[in-house]
Formats: structure tokens, C-alpha cells, sequence
């Protein structure tokens, strides 16, 4: 049996994102759709629409990736 710790899947979750990834919080939609600015020490610093920069603490807020349709 394997065990992996949430704080290990939610580190393997941030390297998902990359600088330039557009971004949504569900929890808060209205603050639009964010582009990532960078990833440091399970931080990640987005950009958002409505409300401006955000330093996002990964580990206990959920951010979903947008992908492009091409």
C-alpha cells in the first residue's frame, strides 16, 4: 500500500502550474480569471482580473487551470 500525504499532493499540484497559466479560484469566482506570475515556497502569485495580485498559499486554496481551445 502506498501513503501519500495532502502536503505531498499539494506540492506535486503546484508544479501544474507555470508562469503565464490563466487561472480560477472556485471559491471565488468573482475575482475573474488570473495569470500566474510565480511560483515560490508553495506560493503562488497570481494576477487577477477583478481584484488584483494575490499570493495564493497552494496548499490551502484551490486554484484550477484554464487551458487554451485551441
Amino acid at each position: 500500500m502506498i501513503f501519500i500525504s495532502i502536503l505531498t499532493i499539494s506540492k506535486l499540484m503546484i508544479l501544474d502550474f507555470e508562469p503565464g497559466d490563466k487561472v480560477t479560484n472556485p471559491n471565488n469566482k468573482d475575482w475573474g480569471i488570473g495569470h500566474v506570475q510565480s511560483i515560490i515556497n508553495g506560493k503562488v502569485t497570481v494576477n487577477f482580473e477583478n481584484v488584483g495580485k494575490k499570493v495564493i498559499n497552494a496548499e490551502n486554496i484551490e486554484l484550477r487551470k484554464l487551458h487554451d481551445k485551441n
